[in-house]
């Protein structure tokens, strides 16, 4: 039986996932805030690249998390324009209401006065921003990798569900499922910080076998389920690439660190 993508592809696809590995990916903190230092320490956690995380301005930085006490001054609204300027995703962590410019309403983080930076709910707002580009950095910062990792998943299998449900021609949807699980696998790989290719190898036949089991089940059911074809095709293609997803979360597991606590940060005055 042929393979679903060709070598090359996959290939292709390694060298993609390798050559955005190798700059010096780096989250920036900055704002008003004091407790900016001590956010800059709880992201470092996990033995975090002390490198990957600095305090400052947005330039040159992959991600740009700013901490305000309060209603935004003049001087954070021009961090803020500069950070745009320089298309740097932002993530804001404000006071509820607070109205804060330059960046989207799904970008900010709500802080409540005298509670705990929410470092959980900053880590789920990095992931979803960055999307694909969130591996990388998980890579120097440990503490992103279960919100990463939890973003790609969930993203791939919507992914998979709209293709599978929208392909009427049966097999012409195989390739670009198999390549979005491959695709998957290796960020998942990459973002748990295992960079050497033949580490992978046993994943990737994995993927590409679940594939085809997939497909099959897929086939099976169009025959045994009254209901529209489409919707089976996009169910199990939606499961099962979660499924392959966890089962590779699962497998590079052992270099997690925990999920970020909202009480490990003391709170605003």
């Amino acid at each position: 039986m042929a393979l679903p993508v060709s070598a090359g592809a996959i290939r292709k696809l390694l060298k993609e996932i390798e050559s955005s590995g190798r700059g010096a990916q780096v989250l920036a903190v900055g704002g008003s805030s004091e407790l900016v230092p001590v956010l800059r320490q709880q992201f470092l956690r996990g033995r975090a690249d002390p490198g990957a995380v600095r305090i400052g301005g947005p330039e040159g930085s992959d991600v740009y998390v700013h901490v305000l006490a309060g209603e935004p001054s003049e001087e954070d609204a021009a961090v803020l324009r500069r950070a745009r300027r320089a298309r740097v995703p932002v993530i804001a962590v404000a006071p509820e209401n607070a109205e804060i410019p330059y960046v989207l309403a799904t970008d900010i983080v709500p802080s409540g006065a005298g509670e705990s930076l929410p470092l959980g709910s900053i880590a789920q707002a990095i992931a979803a921003r960055l999307g694909e580009d969130g591996a990388p950095l998980a890579t120097r910062v440990p503490l992103l990798r279960d919100a990463v990792c939890g973003q790609l998943v969930a993203s791939f299998a919507r992914k998979n569900g709209v293709l599978a449900a929208a392909v009427w021609i049966p097999g012409a949807d195989m390739p670009a499922l198999t390549l979005n699980e491959l695709r998957l696998v290796l960020r998942v790989a990459q973002a748990y910080a295992v960079d050497d290719g033949r580490e992978r190898l046993p994943e990737l036949a994995a993927t590409v076998g679940a594939g085809f089991g997939l497909r099959a089940l897929a086939r099976e059911l169009l025959d045994l389920v009254p209901v529209p074809g489409w919707v089976v095709k996009g169910a199990v293609a939606y499961g099962g690439t979660r499924a392959l997803g966890e089962a590779a979360r699962q497998r590079f597991a052992p270099a997690a660190t925990p999920p970020p606590p909202a009480a490990a940060v003391p709170a605003a005055p």
